[in-house]
């Protein structure tokens, strides 16, 4: 481990000695390798590992090569053709599963839409956490959302997930006015920054990455456009964005006239990582 954490230091790989560790583990069949509790490998697995060590040595994704990615308590099955779930997105998951409790605690069931859903991640972190809650699904790529339902099989989530553009009006038009909590992490990178890490650049698919139009951020502004569609009355929007993009977010939510109380919120690194707003209107009787 050691030998292999050297040779992806040299490649480049940020996380080097995770990724020893990590992909020793796989080939082991265990959940982690303590370097000084290791148990005698046999001799096929050095092979093995030597192998995988220069998959990712190439810069192939950690997740790709041991087929799988943590998100929150979920441990979530990845594969080429689908977005990778990263960390960041775990605080705009917790954003939509703090509400969902919160309405929960009021007696409500909540209704939950997760808009460009990719590997279903934040759908059944919320479905998973919040026992009740109605969650939906959303993308436009059908490798997507073959992997949600299959995310969604193992995890026991009755989540029932679309096929479709998420920012077409048809698409969960018989939501329409009564969703509790949209939330969405859209493609937004603009065409002319490509990213410099070759897992995502070379990795990652097109259509979760680039976000259209010379800012990145024509496909989110239809998903805020639909979000104004589908919640109700004091409704909750959360959609994440790239550090750069806070106010081009803000303004594009405001801009709307559908929503109230438009605020951009850090991720835990405290970098600007999400716009959250309130659908207008008369607000219930439970204080939303």
């Amino acid at each position: 481990m050691r030998e292999a954490a050297r040779l992806l230091a040299a490649a480049g790989v940020p996380s080097a000695e995770h990724d020893a560790r990590a992909l020793a583990a796989h080939v082991l069949g265990v959940e982690r390798v303590e370097p000084a509790l290791a148990p005698t490998p046999p001799a096929s697995f050095f092979p093995v590992f030597a192998a995988l060590v220069e998959r990712r040595c190439a810069r192939e994704p950690l997740q790709h090569i041991v087929g799988s990615a943590p998100f929150r308590y979920l441990t979530l099955a990845v594969r080429p053709g689908v977005f990778v779930p990263r960390p960041e997105t775990e605080t705009v998951a917790q954003l939509a599963v703090d509400e969902a409790r919160r309405l929960t605690a009021a007696g409500r069931t909540p209704v939950v839409v997760d808009l460009c859903c990719g590997t279903g991640a934040i759908a059944l972190a919320v479905a998973t956490e919040v026992p009740g809650a109605v969650v939906t699904a959303v993308d436009a790529s059908a490798e997507a959302v073959a992997l949600t339902r299959e995310n969604a099989r193992a995890c026991g989530a009755a989540v029932p997930v679309v096929h479709g553009d998420a920012t077409d009006p048809r698409v969960l038009a018989d939501l329409d006015g009564i969703v509790d909590v949209v939330v969405s992490n859209p493609p937004y990178i603009p065409p002319d920054a490509v990213p410099l890490d070759p897992e995502v650049r070379d990795h990652d698919p097109a259509l979760a990455l680039y976000g259209g139009g010379p800012d990145g951020l024509e496909v989110p502004r239809g998903v805020v456009a639909r979000a104004a569609a589908l919640l109700r009355a004091g409704g909750l929007l959360v959609v994440e964005h790239a550090d750069v993009q806070g106010a081009g977010m803000r303004d594009a939510v405001a801009r709307l006239g559908a929503f109230e109380q438009v605020s951009t919120v850090s991720d835990l690194t405290g970098r600007d990582r999400m716009v959250v707003a309130r659908r207008v209107g008369d607000h219930g009787a439970d204080g939303t």
